[in-house]
């Protein structure tokens, strides 16, 4: 078998009630997990492109996070109606969806504005 051409990986950790910070799973990523990979079948990628769970992306503020390998694409707050779009966009056509990517700025610091606006595992207010 060919090697996979991407990964997609989709922040599947869940944290305890009450932690600092929200978790993915309690955000319905394990169903995007389901999700993305019936797209993927669907659109005839499953020998191309593996979509994979992953523990903590550290990106919790974001969630769901879906992150996209080779290209190190990072989308936050993926809801259920995002897939097909992430699916056929991204993964067919090659060109990320800009809406649903996150803010470099937010990536990994501490001065994310996200971070400030918290909401324990609750749906995101907005992109």
């Amino acid at each position: 078998m060919a090697k996979f051409q991407r990964h997609v990986f989709l922040c599947t950790n869940a944290r305890e009630p009450g932690s600092a910070r929200p978790s993915c799973a309690h955000r319905g990523s394990p169903d995007l997990h389901r999700l993305f990979k019936e797209k993927i079948k669907d659109a005839g990628l499953k020998a191309t492109v593996r979509a994979n769970t992953a523990g903590c992306l550290d990106q919790c503020e974001h969630g769901p996070t879906v992150v996209i390998y080779p290209e190190a694409v990072w989308y936050g707050f993926v809801a259920p109606e995002d897939v097909d779009e992430i699916v056929s966009k991204h993964l067919v056509e090659g060109t990320p969806v800009a809406r649903l990517q996150l803010d470099e700025d937010c990536l990994n610091t501490a001065t994310c504005p996200h971070r400030k606006n918290l909401v324990k595992d609750q749906p995101p207010a907005s992109r």
